[in-house]
């Protein structure tokens, strides 16, 4: 909440509007306020200029820069938990020239199409990827479905680099 977001400025160098807040106008004021630079998640149900836009008033506002985030939008099938959009990845950064990084954990909620979208999202242009990680997926109170362990990710980090997989 915004209430927050003083204290989280203090401990960080960029702050982090998780998808469900990206519409949180007030929140959005405030950590502009910080100065700080801004990942931005993408909304499962905002468009790209839905996007851009919170973006912006995150600039207007005093944020130092604005890293968008594509985490996945809502689809009709039940085989992933979102649709990874990398039409907007490629969009925004081909076309408008601005940072997106993926993240294709929550965009699938599955560990085992984090490497072949890690490696499409980096074709269409993604500054990066954001993978989530855990010491013992299988035991994760929430979202162990689509954790890597630790020499999970160093594998897929050498292969997205273009290295051979130990």
């Amino acid at each position: 909440s915004e209430q927050d977001v003083e204290r989280v400025a203090e401990q960080t160098d960029l702050m982090q509007i998780g998808s469900r807040n990206m519409q949180n106008f007030a929140l959005l004021k405030r950590v502009g306020q910080t100065g700080r630079p801004v990942l931005l998640k993408r909304s499962m149900s905002a468009t790209v200029e839905e996007w851009l836009l919170a973006g912006e008033y995150l600039l207007l506002h005093g944020a130092s820069g604005v890293v968008l985030c594509e985490r996945g939008i809502r689809s009709f099938d039940e085989h992933t938990r979102n649709l990874l959009d990398l039409g907007a990845v490629a969009l925004l950064s081909q076309v408008h020239h601005l940072p997106v990084i993926v993240d294709p954990s929550h965009g699938t909620g599955r560990r085992d199409l984090i490497l072949p979208l890690g490696r499409a999202a980096l074709a269409a242009g993604a500054a990066g990827v954001m993978i989530e990680t855990h010491d013992d997926p299988g035991r994760a109170l929430s979202d162990g479905p689509q954790a890597l362990t630790g020499d999970e990710l160093e594998r897929v980090i050498r292969a997205l680099q273009g290295r051979k997989a130990a």
